[in-house]
């Protein structure tokens, strides 16, 4: 339903010109350049009433065009339950997305203090803040917090396997700022670690990993928070937090950041966003946590409530001395993540990761028996997984002729990297979602064209 919004009568119009010491909309105006200004009548023909709008809009809509999606790269296609919708849309929440006079919104802030507590669970740290714009976004505040907690340092050690848009947001907050990014090569299509020692010294402040990488491969982070704690550095791991029902958390690996974007749990694919990312630390960086924190406490009264807590006021007023210049946070879409969470239990969540798992790895073996294509690298992977090809033109080949049978065969690596070395890299997703009648679907089609 569309509903006009039409705020002024003419009568306000006038009473708020006469407060002024106007007598004109002209008058209001007169202070701008003439070529700025619109000379002629707004170029609209013909009104239209609210149901031939809608009615235009659903024929735009009808252009879509639609598939069966296996993509993925940073954006995945879960199952959302029903509730997530119902609840998140009611206007008590769409309309109090920020609580700018918190104390006022204790149902939203008591739904954010839940959705901290589900991320300190599944990624075993100790707080965690009331979200962030999105993964990448939190990849930059990690890394802000890493050069904060280690004083006079200004590089952060940062894996080449991360997602590639992450990277690029990364080296936009490296730029102009003294700060240094220093990749660490990969081999074999994870991080490699044995370089580790090589790239440390005292002006590094930390190091961001990514598992699953960018690749879809799932990697081992054994003895690595140790050597980085030796000198005083900070390791901050990133993961799909659907993956951390089945793969060992970052507080199992000794980090002390945790960051990722929380896409896979309650949030559509709409184009990409919007979306939401997580941050949590352990208790001794409580302090360098950007953005707002809730937490829970009494009134005078014994009655339990919620409030931000532990905000400088630096974080509003002084840029300089802030601990992040992120003031807001996605609080609607970690909502959705927090009734997502909530209707599937930690159970659901387990068979989510496991069907998602299951179903990637029988697509995998299977497309792994053609001719033309490989699984290049014997690591393991979760729901995604990566598809090298013989050369360019059967991948062309096999995503248009996927694309023929309603099928989006995946994401070619390279239009993201933009990086030959990724030219034949089609990387595949699969979900919970996807049934045994679209895998079969998938590979038939794949059959009829790498025969």
């Amino acid at each position: 339903m569309i509903y006009p919004y039409i705020p002024h009568t003419d009568e306000d119009r006038k009473i708020m010109l006469e407060a002024i010491g106007l007598s004109s909309m002209e008058e209001l105006f007169s202070g701008l350049s003439e070529d700025i200004l619109l000379s002629d009548s707004v170029p609209i023909s013909q009104g239209r009433t609210e149901d031939e709008v809608q009615r235009m809009i659903d024929s735009i809509a009808q252009r879509n065009v639609r598939g069966i999606p296996f993509l993925g790269c940073g954006c995945y296609d879960h199952i959302v339950p029903s509730t997530v919708e119902a609840l998140s849309s009611l206007p008590s929440f769409v309309t109090a997305y920020t609580p700018y006079q918190a104390e006022m919104s204790q149902g939203l802030l008591q739904a954010i203090y839940e959705f901290q507590s589900m991320v300190c669970e599944i990624t075993s740290m100790d707080v965690a803040n009331a979200s962030l714009y999105d993964g990448a976004n939190a990849a930059t505040e990690a890394a802000s917090l890493m050069v904060s907690a280690k004083r006079h340092t200004s590089v952060v050690l940062v894996s080449s396997t991360i997602h590639p848009f992450t990277l690029q947001v990364l080296q936009t907050w490296a730029k102009g700022t003294g700060r240094t990014l220093r990749l660490v090569a990969e081999k074999d299509g994870v991080v490699d670690l044995s370089l580790l020692p090589s790239l440390l010294d005292a002006d590094c402040a930390g190091l961001i990993v990514q598992s699953p990488n960018r690749y879809g491969l799932l990697e081992s982070y054994e003895g690595v928070a140790e050597i980085l704690h030796e000198q005083k550095a900070l390791l901050a791991i990133s993961n799909d937090p659907l993956s951390l029902a089945m793969q060992k958390s970052p507080g199992g690996w000794g980090a002390d950041v945790a960051i990722g974007d929380t896409q896979s749990l309650g949030l559509p694919l709409a184009y990409g966003g919007p979306s939401c990312g997580y941050m949590a630390v352990k208790e001794a960086l409580l302090r360098k946590l950007p953005g707002r924190l809730v937490g829970m406490s009494e009134d005078a009264k014994g009655r339990k409530g919620f409030t931000l807590t532990f905000q400088a006021r630096e974080q509003h007023i002084k840029r300089e001395r802030a601990t992040s210049n992120i003031c807001s946070n996605h609080a609607l879409a970690a909502l959705m993540t927090t009734i997502h969470l909530s209707s599937l239990g930690w159970d659901g969540m387990v068979e989510a990761a496991n069907q998602s798992y299951a179903k990637a790895h029988y697509l995998a073996y299977h497309l792994a028996q053609l001719p033309g294509m490989t699984l290049v690298w014997d690591k393991p992977f979760w729901c995604e997984f990566p598809l090298v090809f013989s050369d360019p033109k059967r991948l062309r080949k096999f995503m248009q002729e996927l694309r023929n049978e309603g099928i989006f065969a995946g994401v070619r690596l390279s239009t993201l990297t933009r990086q030959v070395k990724d030219e034949l890299v089609l990387l595949v997703a699969v979900t919970e979602k996807r049934s045994r009648e679209e895998l079969e679907l998938y590979l038939a089609a794949a059959r009829r064209v790498m025969k």
